[in-house]
């Protein structure tokens, strides 16, 4: 996988994952300071191998048009 992309993928699902939790923490009632924790331990919980493997069968399966950029 290329380095880039590979490094947006898990910046996107860090930022998907510190959002979910951060307003999920408000419905339970934590403080900022305790959604801002939360988050980050979201973030640190997640499963960047399974995260990876769904994006490699993910290109797999649309034939990995990586190679039509044009350059």
């Amino acid at each position: 996988m290329d380095p880039r992309l590979l490094a947006e993928t898990v910046r996107a699902a860090c930022i998907e994952a510190a959002l979910d939790a951060y307003e999920e923490g408000g419905v339970r009632g934590l403080c900022a300071e305790g959604r801002w924790e939360y988050a980050i331990s979201a973030m640190r919980q997640l499963e960047v191998e399974s995260l990876l493997a769904r994006e490699m069968e993910r290109k797999a399966m649309l034939g990995d048009g990586s190679s039509s950029r044009s350059g």
